[in-house]
C-alpha cells in the first residue's frame, strides 16, 4: 500500500490554495504565508515525496513524482480546482500539475521555479543536502538567501528537525545528486508553457544564487513577472508578506485565451 502524502491544512473558504516547497524544505516553510492567507481560504501545505513526513513515498524526489502524487492526493480528498503555489523544485512540480490537469488549476504562482533553464548551482545544493548540524544548515540557507535576509532560527530548527529523522539525510543526498547531474537541470519546454491559460505569476529574487533570475527571460507574454530586488532564492522565508500578497493578487486575475497555434499542443 502506497503511504499517503502528508499535508497541513489550515483555514476555510470557497477557494483552496496548495503550497509546494523547494528541495530540502517541508510544509513548515510556508507557515508565515499560510497564516496570512488562511483567513479567507483553505490552504494545504505539502511535504513532497522524499521530504519530512512524506519521506517514505515511493520514488520520492523528482518534480514529476511530486506532481503525480499531489494530483492523486487532491483527487482522493475530492478537491477540484486549486490555486497552486510552488517554490523552486515545487515550482516545477506545480507547472507539471498545471500541464497535466489545466482544468483543475485556477492560478499558478511560481517562486524561482525549477525547470526554466539548464543552469543550477549543483555544488551548493549538494552541500545543502548533506548538511547535518545547525551551523552548516544555517550557512547553506544563508548562501541561498539575499545578503540582507539571513535565515531565521525558526527555519534553521525546522530543517534541522526534519533531517534528524532516520533516512532523511541519505534521501536528500540522493535527490540532489540526481537533480544536479552534470550541474544541469531538466527544462520544461517553452512551447509547453505557452499552453497554460490560467493566471501565471513568476517571482524571482535578483540575487538568486541557486537559479539565476535570467531564466525568466523569454517567458510567454501572458505570464506576469515580479523581480524582488536584493532577495535570494529563499523567497518564502525572505519575503513571506510579499509572497502572500502576490498569491492573493494572482488568484484574482483572469485566465488568458489560448492562442490558436497552440491549441493542438494542448490537446
Amino acid at each position: 500500500m502506497i503511504p499517503p502524502l502528508y499535508a497541513v491544512e489550515r483555514g476555510a473558504g470557497p477557494k483552496t490554495i496548495v503550497f509546494l516547497h523547494g528541495f530540502g524544505g517541508c510544509r513548515d516553510d510556508w507557515r508565515e504565508v499560510t497564516s496570512t492567507l488562511a483567513s479567507g481560504a483553505r490552504t494545504l501545505a505539502y511535504d513532497l515525496p522524499g521530504h519530512g513526513l512524506s519521506l517514505d513515498f515511493p520514488e520520492g524526489g523528482t518534480a514529476k513524482t511530486a506532481a503525480r502524487a499531489v494530483l492523486a492526493d487532491l483527487a482522493a480528498r475530492k478537491i477540484g480546482r486549486v490555486h497552486l503555489v510552488g517554490h523552486s523544485m515545487g515550482g516545477a512540480a506545480a507547472v507539471l500539475m498545471a500541464l497535466a490537469e489545466p482544468e483543475k488549476t485556477a492560478s499558478l504562482t511560481l517562486l524561482a521555479p525549477g525547470g526554466f533553464g539548464t543552469e543550477i548551482n549543483g555544488p551548493l545544493l549538494r552541500r545543502h543536502a548533506a548538511a547535518v548540524d545547525r551551523n552548516e544548515i544555517r550557512a547553506c540557507l544563508a548562501a541561498m538567501s539575499g545578503p540582507q535576509n539571513p535565515p531565521s532560527e525558526r527555519i534553521v530548527d525546522v530543517h534541522g528537525d526534519m533531517r534528524a529523522r532516520p533516512g532523511q539525510l541519505q534521501k536528500l543526498i540522493e535527490i540532489a545528486a540526481a537533480m544536479t547531474r552534470d550541474d544541469r537541470q531538466g527544462v520544461i519546454p517553452r512551447e509547453r508553457l505557452e499552453t497554460l491559460t490560467m493566471p501565471v505569476m513568476v517571482v524571482w529574487g535578483s540575487d538568486d544564487a541557486v537559479l539565476p533570475f535570467t531564466q525568466a527571460d523569454g517567458l510567454p507574454t501572458h505570464f506576469h513577472l515580479h523581480h524582488v530586488m536584493e532577495a535570494g532564492h529563499m523567497l518564502v522565508e525572505e519575503a513571506p508578506g510579499l509572497v502572500a500578497e502576490i498569491v492573493r493578487h494572482n488568484m484574482k486575475r483572469r485566465s488568458s485565451p489560448l492562442r490558436p497555434k497552440f491549441a493542438a499542443a494542448a490537446n
